[in-house]
């Protein structure tokens, strides 16, 4: 089941984003983050941006979210993307269904371009955004450094 997503989101949320804070370098921060840090990042982007969860038996299997993609002005029709599943519902469908959700609601509001960024290597993240039309467009060799060792990272775009 997707929904929109709901402050009391939070603690799933973060738990599943501190997985791959702690053990993948899909994101470059490196502190887990609290329920109420989580809880503060939805409530200050959810009333501009879609924030979707996958919710399966009550509990709370993946979730994907818009934000703003720059803070310059002419930017504000650009929004980047993102996605994350518990590991275990990677490869399920879940991620594509929540994409989905996602892109389906960006097409309704006044979003013309859409990013998705993706440490490299990263098989999974590429196949799911090539699957919806993203094309790649950016790739910054070794711009994070985690875990002791560079990564470069990609970006993807679709315009809507």
């Amino acid at each position: 089941m997707l929904r929109t997503v709901r402050p009391d989101d939070a603690p799933s949320i973060a738990e599943i984003y501190n997985h791959y804070i702690l053990n993948s370098p899909a994101t470059f921060e490196e502190v887990p983050v609290t329920a109420d840090e989580m809880c503060r990042r939805i409530l200050e982007t959810a009333p501009t941006y879609p924030w979707f969860v996958c919710e399966e038996d009550g509990k709370l299997l993946g979730y994907c979210y818009g934000r703003k993609w720059r803070e310059r002005a002419a930017y504000r029709h650009s929004v980047e993307v993102s996605v994350y599943l518990y590991p275990s519902s990677v490869g399920k469908g879940r991620g594509s269904a929540l994409l989905d959700a996602l892109l389906a609601e960006l097409r309704i509001r006044t979003v013309h371009s859409v990013i998705g960024g993706v440490s490299l290597p990263n098989d999974a993240s590429v196949a799911l955004l090539e699957k919806f039309g993203f094309r790649p467009v950016a790739h910054f060799k070794e711009v994070g450094n985690k875990f002791g060792q560079w990564i470069d990272v990609g970006y993807w775009q679709l315009l809507l």
